[in-house]
């Protein structure tokens, strides 16, 4: 808008000047009276770029200065040169424009400073204070209009979150609880080792991300079970080495059973390695120290663990004592060291909390675990 101004302005003296008539007095008077109007500085060219005409509006000689320390670009065609500046409080168009004479060649050039006024600054701020106050209206009003719908939405969503997280928890459980139900009479040993193993990453301060993939391997730590038969599964007293290959082989098919959900996916590194021993002698991977991942470290013990203090098909339950003194010869061998070091100072408090606690009482304090690091 200021240049438009500006150029109608420098076009309206411009059209004073008559090429190849030396009339300078009169464009002398010229420059005077539109100095008076917007225009603070005048300036005329030949079209060599020597100087013919100056006139400069009292107290704007340091404007006129700071445009002849610069050297001028004159165009070879037609376009307009323009910048603006704010300078003493008042804003500020530059523009330099060629002159052409009756045959359009190039007469010259005129450079003005169009000075804005403050009614017309004000004009400006008005108009865009009104713009803006429109968008904000505008704005203010579709969010008003909109607000309740994308609230209902997002409450929609949040809930539908919600269903699928719980969906996938209880299919994580049931799936969890049927396997080991084929070892015992109940799902309660999948509850028992869960709390125990996060108890131990409680101690040891696992981070949450961790916590919800050690809970996840720990409901599903034996699903490849599902694939073994209960002849061999429930046999009493030792298996023969072709029985052990077969009983071994629930690991990689646990490890193919989760491959089918990426959900499930968290569970797999406490799938894959809760019978990797710390010095290197489990299976199925032969790994040993901290190459075994640490939710399978925190787990195994915890596994162990429960199994000695259980009863099972095949063996009677062991006292605690003898249970913890059986983990402790196994340490730096079975279980990593500083992870048993730790499960042993908590044992005596969570052996007491969980191991005779019945199945509905474990399975609301299950469910309170899983809603505090998933939900």
């Amino acid at each position: 808008l200021v240049l438009k101004m500006a150029l109608d302005e420098a076009g309206a003296f411009a059209a004073h000047v008559r090429p190849g008539v030396d009339h300078h007095a009169v464009l002398k008077q010229k420059a005077v009276e539109y100095l008076k109007r917007h225009m603070v500085v005048i300036k005329l060219y030949r079209p060599d770029g020597r100087e013919v005409l100056r006139a400069v509006a009292p107290g704007f000689e340091t404007v006129e200065a700071r445009l002849t320390a610069y050297p001028h670009l004159f165009a070879s065609g037609d376009s307009i040169r323009h910048s603006s500046a704010f300078i003493q409080q008042r804003v500020l168009m530059h523009v330099l424009l060629p002159l052409s004479d009756r045959d359009g060649g190039r007469a010259g050039y005129f450079e003005g400073v169009y000075r804005v006024d403050d009614e017309t600054i004000a004009n400006i701020r008005n108009d865009v204070l009104g713009a803006l106050a429109l968008v904000v209206l505008v704005t203010l009003a579709t969010t008003v209009a909109l607000y309740p719908v994308i609230v209902s939405l997002n409450r929609r969503l949040i809930q539908y979150a919600k269903d699928l997280l719980k969906g996938n928890i209880e299919l994580m459980q049931v799936l969890g609880s049927a396997v080991a139900m084929r070892d015992s009479d109940t799902g309660t040993h999948n509850h028992r080792v869960t709390l125990y193993a996060v108890r131990l990453a409680e101690a040891v301060g696992l981070d949450r991300a961790r916590m919800r993939r050690l809970i996840a391997g720990a409901f599903l730590h034996d699903v490849g079970k599902i694939g073994v038969s209960d002849t061999i599964l429930l046999k009493r007293g030792r298996h023969s080495e072709e029985e052990t290959r077969i009983m071994r082989t629930h690991v990689p098919l646990g490890v193919e059973i989760l491959s089918k959900s990426e959900w499930l996916q968290h569970a797999r590194e406490v799938v894959e390695c809760h019978h990797e021993r710390y010095d290197g002698t489990g299976y199925p991977r032969g790994l040993a120290g901290e190459a075994i991942p640490l939710n399978a470290r925190i787990f195994t013990i915890a596994d162990v663990f429960d199994a000695l203090v259980s009863r099972r098909s095949y063996k009677e339950p062991f006292g605690f004592d003898d249970a913890m003194g059986m983990q402790a010869r196994e340490r730096g061998l079975h279980f990593d060291p500083t992870l048993l070091d730790a499960f042993t100072r908590i044992a005596p408090a969570v052996y007491a909390e969980i191991h005779a606690t019945d199945e509905t009482t474990l399975k609301q304090a299950l469910d309170k675990l899983v809603e505090s690091y998933f939900s």
